[in-house]
Parts: C-alpha cells; sequence; structure tokens
C-alpha cells in the first residue's frame, strides 16, 4: 500500500509553513476531518495566539492549556511552554513545589532568556500525548500540531537533536531522545508542509524540505499549496470572452460595462497561470506530490467551511512538476 494513501496514516502531523499561509486552516481542516471520521483527535497549537478555536466557534472563549472540545472527538488546546514546564515537574518533584517554582518572577526570567528549552519542553508535551494509553490502547488516535512558521519552525524541530547531542546523560538526554525518535519515526509521524503559490513561499518550502533531508529524519511525503486561484473558464465558459465582447455592442447597453468583466477575467486569468507555475515550480523542486487547495474568497468561517476544504485536503497528492506540469490546472 502506498504510504501516501492517507495522511492519517500515523498519529502525529505537524503543521508549519511561512507565516501567512494558512497552515492553522489546514491543520483544523485536517483535525476536522479526522474527527468527523471517529478519530480522537487533539488539535494542539503551539504560538503565542489562539486562533484555531475561532475557526470552530464565532467567539470563541480561550481554549487553554487544558483544552475543550471544539467539535465531536476533536479537542483543541495552546500548549504553553512554562505550563508544560510545571507539569512535567509536578510529575518528577510534586506539582506544589513546581508551580512555586515555575511561577516565581526570576526563575520565568531566566527561562525567558534560555535559549531551546520552549522549544523542547513543547515537543515533550506532544510526546507525553502520543503515550497516553488505556487498558483499550492509545487514548488519541491523532495529533495535529500547529507549528511555528517556517524559520522558527526549523528551530522547533532541531532543538531536540541538539539536546540529545550536548547534553550526556540524566532525564534531559532521555526525554530529548524520546522526542527525537517519535520525529524520526516515519509510522508515528509526518510534517506537512504549506505554502502558497508564490514565489516566496515557494522557496522557503523547497529549503525546508532540502535541509529535512540532509540533517534530519522527518517524512514528508506531500505539500500543500494552499488559495489557489481556479481556473476562472471551465469547459462550459470557454467562449465568454467572446460573448462579453459581443455584448459590448448590444442594445440596451448592460448596467455593468462587459469591458470590466472582461478586464476581471482577464485578471483572474493571468493569476491562474501564475499560480499554475508557481505549483508547477515547487514540484520540481521538491520532487513531492502536492495538494491544491481552492482559494475561498469569504475566507473559512465555520465547521462547513472547513468540511468544504477537507475533499481536496484530503485528495491524492499528485506530482505537478516535471512529471505533469498539467496536473497544477486540473487540482487548481
Amino acid at each position: 500500500m502506498d504510504e501516501r494513501a492517507s495522511i492519517f496514516a500515523g498519529r502525529l502531523v505537524i503543521v508549519t509553513g511561512k507565516g501567512g499561509t494558512g497552515k492553522t486552516t489546514v491543520a483544523a481542516t485536517l483535525a476536522h476531518a479526522a474527527a468527523l471520521r471517529g478519530l480522537r483527535v487533539v488539535l494542539a497549537e503551539v504560538g503565542r495566539d489562539e486562533q484555531a478555536p475561532a475557526l470552530f466557534e464565532p467567539d470563541a472563549a480561550p481554549v487553554g492549556y487544558a483544552g475543550r472540545e471544539v467539535a465531536p472527538g476533536l479537542t483543541a488546546m495552546r500548549i504553553d511552554p512554562f505550563a508544560a514546564l510545571a507539569e512535567y515537574l509536578g510529575m518528577q518533584l510534586s506539582r506544589l513545589i513546581a508551580d512555586r517554582v515555575v511561577g516565581n518572577r526570576g526563575f520565568r526570567q531566566l527561562m525567558t532568556a534560555t535559549p531551546g528549552w520552549r522549544e523542547l519542553i513543547t515537543l515533550g508535551k506532544v510526546w507525553h500525548l502520543e503515550q497516553q494509553r488505556d487498558e483499550a490502547g492509545p487514548q488519541i488516535d491523532l495529533i495535529v500540531v500547529d507549528a511555528p512558521a517556517t524559520g522558527h519552525g526549523l528551530t522547533f524541530l532541531d532543538v531536540p537533536h541538539l539536546v540529545a547531542s550536548a547534553v550526556r546523560s540524566g532525564p534531559l538526554r532521555r526525554n530529548a531522545e524520546q522526542v527525537e525518535r517519535l520525529l524520526a519515526d516515519p509510522d508515528r509521524t509526518r510534517l506537512l508542509p504549506v505554502a502558497l503559490a508564490e514565489e516566496l513561499p515557494v522557496r522557503e518550502t523547497q529549503e525546508l524540505v532540502e535541509r529535512l533531508r540532509a540533517e534530519r529524519s522527518i517524512t514528508i511525503d506531500r505539500i500543500v499549496v494552499n488559495a489557489v486561484e481556479p481556473d476562472p473558464l471551465a469547459d462550459d465558459l470557454a467562449e465568454l470572452p467572446e460573448r462579453l465582447a459581443a455584448i459590448a455592442t448590444a442594445e440596451p447597453a448592460p448596467s455593468i460595462r462587459p469591458a470590466t468583466l472582461r478586464a476581471c477575467l482577464a485578471h483572474r486569468q493571468a493569476r491562474h497561470a501564475l499560480h499554475r507555475q508557481h505549483i508547477a515550480d515547487l514540484g520540481r523542486r521538491t520532487e513531492l506530490p502536492l495538494v491544491v487547495l481552492p482559494i475561498r474568497p469569504g475566507g473559512v468561517r465555520g465547521p462547513d467551511d472547513l468540511a468544504a476544504l477537507a475533499a481536496p485536503l484530503l485528495a491524492e497528492p499528485r506530482y505537478v512538476g516535471e512529471r505533469s506540469a498539467n496536473a497544477a490546472g486540473t487540482e487548481a
């Protein structure tokens, strides 16, 4: 069976991408689709602000570190590193001592200035979620992590290896090694980059893939290209430009000038062609299959919009570089 047959084949999907590419929307769509299929899902944000809950509930109240069910079978949470550290210390010492230590102003200032600990403790919490089991097996079927944007995302993924390499022994090394094994396990973990069909996101995504291939063993089996302009001229609209030209001479004159409609159509055609070019370029540069999501002019405002994106997101990824340059137009 092709390991790309299902993005739900593993237990952990880490969604990353350049800021502004819609990675939070993609993460929420994936989590929602998995929950609709009966999986028990945790959608974990790691940024400073919560964004995912508002995609499920208008004016959503914060879900916080404890998390809250935002859809049947789907729990959203934000992994605050200080809360995760307090939980970890509480398991090693006692919760009372841990809360006092983590709540100390001087300690928090020291930790804020210490590089790498946020990433390690955050990924440690992800590992802890993946490890939760009862007599029936894993308590969580799928964990979807809305990871930091591409540049910070590389640091996010690098830290466990760096700590394991730098620390000779002790619980810190063991914890870092456990997290590193989780990230490197193709049966459990996949990285899902999200890009736009634009020059800079394409280049950053290429650099991300190249670096991870050279330095880390993290499985990337597809890339999501978000917000792609569809072909404005479907088969039944192929003669639209000529029809608009004919309307220009009709009597009485239409309320909307045909020249304006033709200009709007030309603009969309040009954007579609440019997006196809960038999509093909991304496929050629990375040699990875792509999943193309259409742009939603009204944005994503609730579960219905997420469900509408689920079908193209879960479609079988296709090569759109040199192997199939025309696939981008079909997918878009």
